[in-house]
């Protein structure tokens, strides 16, 4: 998380998103040395159309490279260790207990910036930012049941489908229109996620055909 903070301070807005949503080929990669986890061409294929999609929507810049740029590739690489844990975790522990700990301990470790910087938020900005924490809270939930239940390699391509509703809650509340490349970028998103989707069935339905054969 401090990594992230930094970049999004020293670089392109458009940069880091893009860079940061490598977080699934890191991930995928992780998977096969720590979980043993079978990844398929298909699985490869909607990464890299998934990331090629982010590219189109963000456009980011490389022109002036500089020591922040590795600031969001930590990120990934930490995230991608914490599906990782999660993973692992959840075998032996709840999955609410789970969550628990990684909210307070990102509590305490939000405590500790108090000394830099921190100003006492307006009412709305507190409603905001408790709105945020308990959606954030959920989705961390529900994230780390995802984890539980079903490969690695297999959830977190899907969070792709972040910025896709990024774009449509920016247009719904904003009135944000997206442009064309945000639309290409969106389909190949959604592709991506079609095509996991896809395999899946077919993977579940090839055993069941069996044994009726």
């Amino acid at each position: 998380m401090v990594a992230i903070f930094i970049a999004l301070r020293n670089l392109p807005l458009a940069t880091v998103v893009s860079i940061s949503f490598a977080a699934p080929i890191f991930t995928t990669i992780f998977s096969i040395f720590f979980l043993s986890e079978r990844v398929g061409i298909y699985r490869w294929l909607a990464v890299v159309i998934g990331f090629v999609g982010i590219l189109i929507i963000t456009e980011p810049g490389f022109e002036s490279l500089n020591i922040y740029y590795i600031f969001p590739i930590i990120f990934c690489v930490g995230l991608s260790y914490v599906a990782i844990a999660i993973r692992q975790l959840s075998s032996t522990e709840p999955v609410w207990l789970i969550s628990l700990n990684f909210s307070i301990a990102i509590t305490i470790a939000g405590l500790c910036t108090l000394p830099y910087g921190w100003k006492i938020p307006s009412f709305f900005d507190f409603f905001v930012l408790s709105l945020v924490g308990l959606f954030g809270g959920v989705a961390n939930l529900w994230l780390s049941q995802s984890y539980k239940f079903s490969e690695v390699s297999l959830v977190t391509p899907l969070k792709y489908l972040g910025l896709v509703f990024a774009i449509f809650f920016g247009y719904l509340i904003w009135g944000e229109v997206p442009s064309l490349k945000s639309l290409i970028g969106g389909l190949l998103v959604i592709l991506s996620s079609i095509i996991i989707f896809r395999r899946e069935i077919i993977i579940k339905k090839v055993p069941t055909i069996q044994r009726h054969d």
